[in-house]
């Protein structure tokens, strides 16, 4: 089954809850939030305070992204503030294993991202405690940026490793998403699409949604 986690950094921040709701009520099975330091990526966004008023208004699956230096020092506050999926960078952290088993610990999801300069095998050793694998089709920090085609061997390989191991682990993409490049990363092996403009810039988000799926 493929899943659609929309970015709500292409929302209208402004009205954040109703935006969720909306795609929620399209058929969206999570909410797809971006952290983003300013350090590890060249651009900030939102933090706890952020997710944990939002988490008041949406049942939504609260797929986080940390794009952030340190993640072992912040995961569990994103837990406590209404976190499901955690996910952080394999740059950015000295421990991985460690990382996973603490989210893991605390009953939610951990999944790890790639950048599209790290080498898919660079994760193989950490599937059989992953979720998600998060491979980035374009490089992490903006949104709107082109897709990445040479990113679709990444996933392809990926997938054909997961499968080989007879793992129960989901590939998400995130970076130029829309119902040409979904076709390409489904038909790789991915089965969470990430996708911001193409959603939340549309007039009928279901349409959108049920593009991309």
């Amino acid at each position: 089954m493929v899943k659609i986690s929309p970015s709500v950094l292409a929302s209208d921040l402004a009205r954040l809850a109703d935006e969720v709701e909306v795609i929620y009520k399209a058929g969206a099975e999570m909410a797809h939030l971006d952290v983003m330091d300013g350090v590890f990526v060249p651009n900030m966004s939102f933090g706890m305070p952020v997710i944990e008023a939002l988490r008041k208004h949406s049942e939504i699956i609260f797929d986080v992204h940390l794009m952030i230096v340190h993640p072992e020092k912040y995961a569990e506050r994103f837990i406590d503030a209404g976190a499901d999926i955690v996910t952080f960078h394999l740059e950015a952290c000295d421990d991985p294993e460690a990382l996973i088993d603490a989210i893991k610990a605390r009953g939610v999801k951990a999944a790890v991202s790639i950048k599209p300069a790290t080498a898919p095998e660079a994760i193989y050793h950490l599937l059989d405690k992953l979720d998600m694998v998060l491979v980035m089709t374009v490089e992490p920090g903006y949104g709107g940026q082109s897709f990445m085609p040479e990113m679709l061997p990444k996933i392809k390989a990926l997938r054909e490793e997961i499968t080989r191991r007879g793992l129960d682990v989901d590939i998400e993409v995130d970076g130029g998403i829309n119902p040409e490049t979904a076709k390409l990363v489904k038909e790789a092996g991915a089965n969470v699409l990430v996708a911001g403009s193409s959603v939340f810039k549309a007039q009928d988000r279901r349409a959108a949604i049920d593009a991309l799926r």
